[in-house]
């Protein structure tokens, strides 16, 4: 899946036929936490960094995120993929003609005669998916639409959907975005190898948990002021369990002379079927501290950190056998030997 463009460029992937930059810039802080002049700013730093994939919706900031992120680009357009999405909480957006009129006001909103890849935003409970994939598919034919894909879809809603395109000769959906993190990991009960089956990739939201995974809430403190998770109603994300595991998993980077956002975007982003992680970013520093992590750009040296460590270390991130420990420790080197012995500590056993 993955194609490395050169030694100081980042690591690009495909969805369908269209390439995509690994990290990807998440744009659902435009025209909600954001302005018009920082979302620019935010754009701006993503194309220097050499991000080129793009997400945002129709609903993001009722329309403002598409509009922020068309001017923020600009002339330089064709250097972008845009991943929108359509269909969120509104009704009849999903039917043949709720679907032609929904891409036509974002390719208004966008300032664009095309979008990369769209996105049905969640599964619509009233529309039979043979009408949204016809939709879709009329969109790729009159060239407004590049490739098609899903959001918020179950396993079950992923083999209806491919089983609806087989039979009736439409474009299935390529790609599907779910929330996926070290703190959510629904998708490995079977998204992701129905995706394997299907032949999808995945494109995980929330791959910070809504900034948990940046290290920045803290158990027994109040949010940052300012910060997503600060609003009501949003305490049930700041759990002690939550938190605690972020404070584990950053004791785990720290032994390896990484930061727990490095850990974050480099685990995912080694993850099967991943195709584009999309990091949401307020600040230009926040997209450049996002796209210099392990793997990623800046270091395309290094690569992500080992899941048998992750697995002992009491995640459960991966089933691989304790006869790989002496081969890892290898490869890994004296980082890595150094949370080995914390995981020894910790689990109080010995693997070799």
């Amino acid at each position: 899946m993955g194609d490395v463009t050169g030694t100081n460029e980042p690591e690009t992937r495909t969805i369908g036929r269209v390439p995509i930059s690994v990290a990807g810039l998440g744009c659902n802080n435009f025209g909600r936490r954001i302005d018009e002049d920082r979302s620019r700013a935010v754009v701006s730093a993503a194309l220097n960094a050499g991000v080129t994939t793009f997400d945002t919706a129709e609903s993001y900031g009722d329309g403002r995120s598409e509009e922020f992120l068309g001017r923020a680009l600009g002339a330089r357009r064709d250097d972008a993929v845009i991943v929108t999405k359509f269909s969120y909480g509104v009704a009849e957006r999903a039917t043949v003609q709720g679907l032609a009129r929904a891409c036509a006001e974002s390719l208004r909103r966008l300032g664009t005669d095309r979008i990369d890849v769209y996105l049905l935003h969640e599964p619509d409970e009233e529309t039979p998916i043979s009408e949204i994939l016809e939709g879709m598919s009329r969109l790729v034919d009159e060239g407004k639409v590049r490739e098609i894909g899903c959001s918020n879809f179950s396993v079950e809603q992923l083999d209806e959907a491919a089983a609806a395109a087989a039979d009736l000769g439409l474009r299935g959906f390529i790609t599907v975005q779910n929330e996926y993190s070290l703190l959510e990991r629904e998708p490995q009960r079977g998204v992701i190898e129905a995706c394997r089956r299907l032949g999808m990739s995945v494109m995980p939201y929330f791959p910070l948990a809504s900034g948990i995974l940046t290290g920045k809430y803290r158990r027994g403190q109040p949010a940052p002021e300012g910060s997503r998770l600060a609003r009501p109603g949003m305490e049930e994300y700041l759990s002690d369990d939550r938190l605690e595991k972020a404070e584990r998993l950053e004791e785990f980077a720290r032994a390896h002379g990484r930061t727990l956002l490095e850990l974050a975007l480099s685990w995912l982003a080694s993850r099967p079927m991943v195709s584009t992680v999309i990091a949401g970013a307020t600040t230009p520093e926040q997209v450049r501290a996002n796209v210099r992590i392990p793997g990623w750009p800046g270091d395309p040296g290094a690569g992500p950190l080992p899941n048998l460590v992750l697995y002992w270390w009491g995640f459960g991130i991966t089933s691989r056998p304790c006869n790989v420990w002496s081969s890892s420790l290898a490869v890994f080197g004296p980082a890595h030997r150094a949370a080995v012995r914390l995981v020894q500590g910790r689990k109080g056993g010995n693997c070799s």
